[in-house]
Protein backbone atom coordinates (compact mmCIF):
# COMPACT_ATOMS: atom_id res chain seq x y z
CA UNK A 1 0.00 0.00 0.00
CA UNK A 2 2.79 2.45 0.88
CA UNK A 3 4.43 1.84 -2.49
CA UNK A 4 1.19 2.65 -4.33
CA UNK A 5 1.13 5.99 -2.53
CA UNK A 6 4.82 6.43 -3.32
CA UNK A 7 4.12 5.90 -7.03
CA UNK A 8 1.19 8.34 -6.84
CA UNK A 9 3.40 11.00 -5.24
CA UNK A 10 6.14 10.40 -7.82
CA UNK A 11 3.58 10.84 -10.63
CA UNK A 12 2.39 14.11 -9.06
CA UNK A 13 5.97 15.37 -8.65
CA UNK A 14 6.64 14.61 -12.34
CA UNK A 15 3.46 16.46 -13.37
CA UNK A 16 4.35 19.37 -11.09
CA UNK A 17 7.87 19.56 -12.55
CA UNK A 18 6.51 19.56 -16.11
CA UNK A 19 4.01 22.26 -15.20
CA UNK A 20 6.72 24.44 -13.63
CA UNK A 21 8.83 24.12 -16.80
CA UNK A 22 5.85 25.08 -18.97
CA UNK A 23 5.13 28.04 -16.67
CA UNK A 24 8.79 29.08 -16.92
CA UNK A 25 8.60 29.09 -20.72
CA UNK A 26 5.24 30.79 -21.23
CA UNK A 27 5.21 32.72 -17.91
CA UNK A 28 1.63 31.70 -17.26
CA UNK A 29 0.48 32.43 -13.72
CA UNK A 30 -2.34 29.91 -14.09
CA UNK A 31 0.03 27.08 -15.00
CA UNK A 32 2.42 28.10 -12.20
CA UNK A 33 -0.45 28.02 -9.70
CA UNK A 34 -1.45 24.55 -10.98
CA UNK A 35 2.16 23.39 -10.62
CA UNK A 36 2.23 24.58 -7.02
CA UNK A 37 -1.02 22.74 -6.24
CA UNK A 38 0.41 19.56 -7.77
CA UNK A 39 3.55 19.80 -5.59
CA UNK A 40 1.47 20.48 -2.46
CA UNK A 41 -0.70 17.43 -3.23
CA UNK A 42 2.39 15.34 -3.96
CA UNK A 43 3.98 16.35 -0.64
CA UNK A 44 0.81 15.46 1.29
CA UNK A 45 0.53 12.05 -0.43
CA UNK A 46 4.27 11.51 0.04
CA UNK A 47 3.91 12.21 3.77
CA UNK A 48 1.21 9.54 3.90
CA UNK A 49 3.65 7.18 2.17
CA UNK A 50 6.23 7.63 4.93
CA UNK A 51 3.61 7.09 7.65
CA UNK A 52 2.36 3.88 6.00
CA UNK A 53 5.91 2.65 5.47
CA UNK A 54 6.51 3.18 9.20
CA UNK A 55 3.48 1.03 10.00
CA UNK A 56 4.54 -1.70 7.56
CA UNK A 57 8.18 -1.77 8.69
CA UNK A 58 7.56 -1.41 12.41
CA UNK A 59 10.43 1.08 12.65
CA UNK A 60 11.33 4.51 11.34
CA UNK A 61 11.70 4.16 7.56
CA UNK A 62 15.08 5.86 7.22
CA UNK A 63 17.32 2.82 7.02
CA UNK A 64 18.05 1.96 3.39
CA UNK A 65 18.64 4.05 0.26
CA UNK A 66 15.00 3.87 -0.90
CA UNK A 67 13.72 5.21 2.42
CA UNK A 68 16.46 7.79 3.05
CA UNK A 69 16.30 9.29 -0.45
CA UNK A 70 12.51 9.35 -0.33
CA UNK A 71 12.67 11.29 2.95
CA UNK A 72 15.33 13.59 1.45
CA UNK A 73 12.89 14.44 -1.36
CA UNK A 74 10.04 14.93 1.11
CA UNK A 75 12.19 17.27 3.23
CA UNK A 76 13.08 19.27 0.15
CA UNK A 77 9.43 19.48 -0.92
CA UNK A 78 8.29 20.86 2.45
CA UNK A 79 11.31 23.16 2.68
CA UNK A 80 10.36 24.58 -0.72
CA UNK A 81 6.68 24.96 0.18
CA UNK A 82 7.44 26.53 3.57
CA UNK A 83 9.74 29.08 1.94
CA UNK A 84 7.26 29.81 -0.84
CA UNK A 85 4.76 31.40 1.51
CA UNK A 86 7.41 33.60 3.12
CA UNK A 87 9.67 34.44 0.20
CA UNK A 88 8.10 35.03 -3.18
CA UNK A 89 11.06 33.92 -5.29
CA UNK A 90 9.94 33.91 -8.89
CA UNK A 91 10.22 30.56 -10.69
CA UNK A 92 12.09 28.88 -7.82
CA UNK A 93 9.91 25.81 -8.39
CA UNK A 94 11.34 25.38 -11.92
CA UNK A 95 14.77 24.74 -10.40
CA UNK A 96 13.71 22.88 -7.26
CA UNK A 97 11.25 20.35 -8.66
CA UNK A 98 13.64 18.67 -11.17
CA UNK A 99 16.06 17.96 -8.29
CA UNK A 100 13.18 16.74 -6.16
CA UNK A 101 11.87 14.47 -8.91
CA UNK A 102 15.39 13.18 -9.55
CA UNK A 103 15.64 12.15 -5.91
CA UNK A 104 12.30 10.37 -6.15
CA UNK A 105 13.46 8.47 -9.23
CA UNK A 106 16.62 7.36 -7.42
CA UNK A 107 14.44 6.18 -4.55
CA UNK A 108 12.05 4.40 -6.94
CA UNK A 109 14.89 2.41 -8.52
CA UNK A 110 16.40 1.43 -5.15
CA UNK A 111 15.50 -1.76 -3.34
CA UNK A 112 12.17 -1.42 -1.52
CA UNK A 113 12.77 -4.44 0.68
CA UNK A 114 12.16 -3.70 4.33
CA UNK A 115 15.46 -4.55 6.07
CA UNK A 116 15.86 -6.12 9.47
CA UNK A 117 17.40 -3.58 11.81
CA UNK A 118 20.95 -4.29 12.96
CA UNK A 119 21.40 -3.92 16.76
CA UNK A 120 23.00 -0.48 16.47
CA UNK A 121 19.90 0.93 14.78
CA UNK A 122 17.42 -0.34 17.36
CA UNK A 123 17.42 2.95 19.18
CA UNK A 124 15.09 5.87 19.82
CA UNK A 125 17.87 8.02 18.34
CA UNK A 126 17.18 6.61 14.87
CA UNK A 127 14.14 8.81 14.13
CA UNK A 128 15.66 11.81 15.93
CA UNK A 129 19.13 11.81 14.38
CA UNK A 130 18.25 10.56 10.89
CA UNK A 131 15.21 12.81 10.38
CA UNK A 132 17.04 15.96 11.55
CA UNK A 133 20.11 15.22 9.42
CA UNK A 134 18.07 14.57 6.27
CA UNK A 135 15.78 17.55 6.92
CA UNK A 136 18.94 19.70 6.97
CA UNK A 137 19.80 18.28 3.54
CA UNK A 138 16.41 19.45 2.24
CA UNK A 139 17.09 23.09 3.17
CA UNK A 140 20.70 22.93 1.93
CA UNK A 141 19.41 21.54 -1.38
CA UNK A 142 17.14 24.57 -1.61
CA UNK A 143 20.16 26.84 -1.03
CA UNK A 144 21.92 24.97 -3.86
CA UNK A 145 19.02 25.68 -6.25
CA UNK A 146 19.01 29.36 -5.24
CA UNK A 147 22.78 29.52 -5.81
CA UNK A 148 22.45 28.06 -9.33
CA UNK A 149 19.74 30.61 -10.12
CA UNK A 150 21.97 33.39 -8.77
CA UNK A 151 24.90 32.43 -11.02
CA UNK A 152 22.64 32.19 -14.09
CA UNK A 153 21.13 35.59 -13.41
CA UNK A 154 24.50 37.16 -12.70
CA UNK A 155 25.91 35.74 -15.94
CA UNK A 156 22.96 37.17 -17.90
CA UNK A 157 23.50 40.61 -16.35
CA UNK A 158 27.27 40.66 -16.87
CA UNK A 159 26.96 39.62 -20.51
CA UNK A 160 23.98 41.91 -20.99
CA UNK A 161 22.19 38.90 -22.39
CA UNK A 162 18.65 39.78 -21.37
CA UNK A 163 17.13 36.61 -22.80
CA UNK A 164 15.50 33.54 -21.34
CA UNK A 165 16.77 33.77 -17.77
CA UNK A 166 16.97 37.50 -17.09
CA UNK A 167 13.24 38.23 -17.28
CA UNK A 168 12.26 34.98 -15.58
CA UNK A 169 14.59 34.99 -12.60
CA UNK A 170 14.31 37.21 -9.53
CA UNK A 171 16.80 39.93 -8.67
CA UNK A 172 20.27 38.99 -7.41
CA UNK A 173 19.37 40.51 -4.04
CA UNK A 174 16.26 38.29 -3.71
CA UNK A 175 18.26 35.17 -4.60
CA UNK A 176 21.05 36.06 -2.16
CA UNK A 177 18.44 36.56 0.57
CA UNK A 178 16.91 33.15 -0.23
CA UNK A 179 20.35 31.55 -0.04
CA UNK A 180 21.02 33.21 3.32
CA UNK A 181 17.71 32.11 4.85
CA UNK A 182 18.07 28.51 3.62
CA UNK A 183 21.51 28.35 5.24
CA UNK A 184 20.32 29.85 8.53
CA UNK A 185 17.74 27.05 8.78
CA UNK A 186 19.80 24.22 7.27
CA UNK A 187 23.02 24.84 9.20
CA UNK A 188 21.50 24.61 12.73
CA UNK A 189 19.72 21.42 11.65
CA UNK A 190 23.00 20.04 10.29
CA UNK A 191 24.68 20.90 13.61
CA UNK A 192 21.89 19.27 15.59
CA UNK A 193 22.12 16.19 13.35
CA UNK A 194 25.83 15.82 14.15
CA UNK A 195 25.26 16.32 17.89
CA UNK A 196 22.44 13.76 18.08
CA UNK A 197 24.48 11.33 16.00
CA UNK A 198 27.39 11.72 18.40
CA UNK A 199 25.18 11.00 21.43
CA UNK A 200 23.75 7.96 19.65
CA UNK A 201 27.29 6.74 18.77
CA UNK A 202 28.28 6.91 22.43
CA UNK A 203 25.31 4.74 23.38
CA UNK A 204 25.75 2.28 20.50
CA UNK A 205 29.53 2.00 20.27
CA UNK A 206 30.81 3.48 23.55
CA UNK A 207 32.43 6.59 22.09
CA UNK A 208 31.12 9.96 20.89
CA UNK A 209 33.38 10.03 17.86
CA UNK A 210 35.13 7.33 15.77
CA UNK A 211 36.49 9.28 12.82
CA UNK A 212 34.36 6.97 10.73
CA UNK A 213 34.19 8.19 7.08
CA UNK A 214 30.53 9.26 7.49
CA UNK A 215 31.37 11.21 10.65
CA UNK A 216 34.48 12.74 9.11
CA UNK A 217 32.67 13.90 5.98
CA UNK A 218 29.79 15.22 8.04
CA UNK A 219 32.33 17.32 9.92
CA UNK A 220 33.95 18.50 6.67
CA UNK A 221 30.51 19.51 5.38
CA UNK A 222 29.77 21.32 8.64
CA UNK A 223 33.04 23.27 8.41
CA UNK A 224 32.27 24.32 4.82
CA UNK A 225 28.89 25.77 5.81
CA UNK A 226 30.30 27.22 9.05
CA UNK A 227 32.98 29.00 7.01
CA UNK A 228 30.33 30.34 4.63
CA UNK A 229 28.15 31.69 7.43
CA UNK A 230 31.18 33.09 9.26
CA UNK A 231 32.26 34.98 6.16
CA UNK A 232 28.74 36.25 5.64
CA UNK A 233 28.38 37.59 9.16
CA UNK A 234 31.93 38.91 9.67
CA UNK A 235 33.24 40.16 6.33
CA UNK A 236 29.95 40.48 4.49
CA UNK A 237 30.33 37.72 1.94
CA UNK A 238 27.46 38.06 -0.48
CA UNK A 239 26.51 37.19 -4.00
CA UNK A 240 28.76 35.14 -6.26
CA UNK A 241 31.21 33.88 -3.62
CA UNK A 242 28.37 32.83 -1.31
CA UNK A 243 26.56 31.12 -4.20
CA UNK A 244 29.66 29.16 -5.24
CA UNK A 245 30.28 28.14 -1.63
CA UNK A 246 26.65 26.95 -1.30
CA UNK A 247 27.18 24.73 -4.37
CA UNK A 248 30.47 23.37 -2.98
CA UNK A 249 28.79 22.72 0.37
CA UNK A 250 25.93 20.81 -1.25
CA UNK A 251 28.43 18.70 -3.21
CA UNK A 252 29.88 17.69 0.18
CA UNK A 253 26.35 16.92 1.42
CA UNK A 254 25.77 14.58 -1.53
CA UNK A 255 29.15 12.89 -1.09
CA UNK A 256 28.45 12.35 2.61
CA UNK A 257 24.98 11.01 1.77
CA UNK A 258 25.95 8.66 -1.08
CA UNK A 259 29.70 8.70 -1.76
CA UNK A 260 30.74 7.73 1.74
CA UNK A 261 28.04 5.06 1.97
CA UNK A 262 29.05 3.27 -1.21
CA UNK A 263 32.76 4.06 -1.58
CA UNK A 264 34.17 4.09 1.95
CA UNK A 265 33.88 1.37 4.54
CA UNK A 266 33.05 2.22 8.14
CA UNK A 267 30.62 1.68 10.98
CA UNK A 268 27.90 3.33 8.86
CA UNK A 269 28.28 0.83 6.01
CA UNK A 270 24.98 -0.81 6.94
CA UNK A 271 23.23 2.39 5.77
CA UNK A 272 23.52 1.32 2.13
Amino acid sequence: MSYLLFQASLFLYVLGTAAYIVAFVNQSKTVRRSARLLIITAAVVHTGTVVLRYVEAGHTPLVNNHEAVSFFALSMAWAFLSFYWRYKVKNLGTFVTPVLTGLMLVSAFSSRQIPELPPALRSTWLPIHASIAILANGFLALAFCGAVMYLLQERAIKKKSFGVFFSRLPSLEALDTLNHHCLTVGFPLLTLGIITGSIWAEQAWGSYWHWDPKETWSLITWFLYAALLHQRFTVGWRGRRAAIMAIVGFSAVLFTFWGVTYLLQGVHTYAG
